[in-house]
């Protein structure tokens, strides 16, 4: 049963989605204002967390860093936001909160956004991102990546990318709500538009448009869904089961299983699109940050609680 904060939460992202969409750069600042107006007031990172601004392979990040984080353990976090969208200040408590269940550094890179860096921007910067963790010294069987919504997308381009180029994979992956066909031709884009308080089947049309540019939207480093799963490393998938992106996540599920991949998918009752970002404010929420970190840990061979 949905929690009644989750409930409350759900009639304000209703009301906001209803609501016709202000120009870009003011979306921009809304999703990175976004923690703050629903908490009234600055995001608390846990006690003791560290941000240490980079600049990995030239592209800046954040590094969270929690109180005593294994120093051969790291998280590549692609954020979301439809290509278009997200920064280190819209997901930087979410990825804290990871970092601290995870007993990990959490790198969140500012990858080129659309339109003005349309595909391959974002897939050749995530790669020199993980390739720049490397040359620090960075095990791979130490790396987890994680993404949501079109960073979950990312996420897997990734994996490919690193797969098909003989690269070394990551220990593991974690995809939250991956938008994993930008061509839209799930079930649960129309079967549960009216169920998602969040997203709508028409808006990430007009988004895939803009990230795909000149290229097909079925491509399988735009739209994974399409790609040959084989030879990922295992993955834990999180969604929402009201969500329009459901069946992205459950295909993408489905066809690694196929290959005989390993992935833990996880349905979440009531629970719409990357709700994992609201851990200060949903027991669901933490409940599964708390997952995701005995699965990063586990899968990179740290003790499964602090």
């Amino acid at each position: 049963m949905p929690s009644p904060e989750s409930q409350q939460l759900r009639a304000i992202f209703f009301a906001m989605k209803n609501q016709p969409p202000p120009p870009l750069d003011v979306q921009r600042r809304n999703l990175d204002e976004m923690a703050e107006r629903i908490s009234g007031g600055a995001v608390q990172l846990p006690t003791g967390m560290q941000v240490e601004t980079v600049s990995s392979a030239g592209i800046v990040a954040d590094w969270l860093i929690p109180t005593e984080a294994a120093p051969d353990r790291a998280m590549l976090y692609l954020h979301g936001g439809a290509y278009t969208l997200g920064s280190r200040r819209s997901h930087r408590s979410i990825v804290a909160n990871l970092a601290q269940a995870s007993g990990m550094r959490a790198l969140l890179p500012e990858y080129r956004l659309a339109p003005e860096h349309p595909y391959p921007a974002a897939v050749e910067d995530a790669t020199a991102v993980y390739r720049w963790m490397l040359a620090q010294g960075l095990p791979p069987s130490g790396i987890v990546v994680a993404g949501d919504s079109a960073g979950g997308g990312l996420t897997l381009a990734l994996l490919l990318t690193l797969r098909d180029a003989g690269y070394p994979m990551p220990a593991a992956a974690v995809l939250l709500s991956p938008w994993t066909d930008l061509a839209g031709t799930g079930k649960s884009v129309v079967d549960r538009a009216d169920l998602d308080p969040w997203l709508s089947g028409a808006g990430l049309a007009a988004a895939g448009q803009v990230y795909a540019g000149s290229h097909d939207v079925r491509e399988p480093h735009i739209s994974p869904v399409y790609a040959d799963l084989h030879g990922l490393p295992p993955l834990l998938i999180h969604v929402g089961s009201d969500e329009v992106l459901y069946d992205d996540a459950a295909r993408v599920a489905e066809k690694v299983r196929a290959t005989g991949g390993a992935v833990d998918f996880v349905e979440w009752d009531g629970m719409w699109h990357v709700f994992q970002s609201l851990g200060d404010f949903l027991p669901e929420a933490r409940e599964a940050i708390a997952q995701i970190g005995i699965f990063a840990r586990v899968q990179t061979g740290l003790p499964p609680s602090a």
